[in-house]
């Protein structure tokens, strides 16, 4: 090699020096989003069959600090296990605090014996949930190294390093508790490149039996709709003016359509009449919502 192809392969890599010494920008990586929330989701997937009751996990921020600060405030309140992915060369740490190892004992036992050997399982469970989330960005494995009662004992690094803490509520019986991932930064630097860029699997890819609550959910998801038939502007002054049995005379004929609305957002155009007795809609027209902006703009 030439002293001529060093200096151009110098130049290539003084861009990544350059991104090393100034760390990891959560807005810069949005696909860490993405892969925190798939690990929620399949935290919750998998503990469905363990628990008697619903257990519901979703991401309540991600916060970018120095490790030491991140665990300091949770000495004595926590139990914590150290992951260690050997494609990485590199290991995180999941901790979860007590309120959040109590909330899944009494939702898996009805008590609160056990403690240990529960939080064992639980972190083989959220070590798959993660090396799952991470599937397609890297193809990682997480083993839990072992389990920590005491947050001094959590060195996997110097305090001083920042990292990046994903926390995470999880909900059952009326109580909930939180838990904490944390990623140094120098296990993810050298994915920068695939986490600046958001990845959504096809949806072959995705969990079946997650994909069928979802959609149950939504079809059991009750929506109110309204009827809009036609609209008059008038003063305060005539409306205190009004008396029983006065008719409020519209612009609207036995052909105006009617607008059916929901949530103050326009859906369709409908007609009305009249089936069994009842006021009926049937819908004519689906609502271009770009055309309806355009419209009331220029009206003004």
């Amino acid at each position: 090699m030439t002293m001529e192809d060093v200096e151009v392969d110098q130049r290539k890599q003084l861009p990544n020096y350059l991104l090393d010494a100034a760390g990891i920008s959560i807005e810069r990586m949005p696909m860490l989003n993405v892969i925190f929330d798939r690990m929620a989701a399949s935290c919750t997937d998998s503990l469905q069959p363990l628990a008697g009751t619903p257990c519901y996990f979703s991401v309540n921020g991600i916060s970018n600090d120095p490790l030491g600060d991140i665990i300091k405030d949770y000495e004595g309140n926590a139990v914590a296990a150290v992951l260690y992915a050997e494609q990485w060369d590199s290991r995180v740490i999941i901790m979860l605090d007590r309120d959040f190892v109590f909330t899944m004992v009494e939702a898996m036992f009805g008590s609160d014996g056990a403690e240990i050997r529960l939080v064992q399982a639980l972190f083989e469970r959220f070590a798959k949930a993660l090396q799952t989330a991470f599937a397609g960005t890297s193809n990682v494995t997480f083993r839990v190294e072992r389990v920590e009662t005491a947050m001094a004992s959590l060195a996997i690094g110097r305090a001083s390093n920042m990292s990046i803490c994903a926390n995470m509520m999880v909900q059952a019986l009326y109580r909930g508790g939180q838990m904490f991932l944390i990623i140094p930064h120098s296990a993810l630097n050298p994915l920068r490149q695939k986490l600046a860029h958001v990845v959504v699997s096809e949806g072959g890819a995705a969990d079946p039996r997650w994909r069928e609550q979802l959609e149950s959910e939504v079809h059991r998801t009750e929506v109110t709709l309204s009827a809009v038939l036609d609209e008059k502007m008038i003063t305060l002054e005539d409306v205190v003016k009004f008396k029983v049995g006065q008719v409020l005379e519209l612009e609207a004929t036995p052909r105006t359509l009617a607008r059916l609305e929901s949530n103050n957002q326009v859906l369709f155009w409908c007609q009305i009449g009249q089936l069994d007795g009842y006021y009926a809609m049937q819908v004519a027209d689906p609502v271009d919502q770009k055309r309806e902006f355009v419209d009331d703009i220029l009206s003004r």
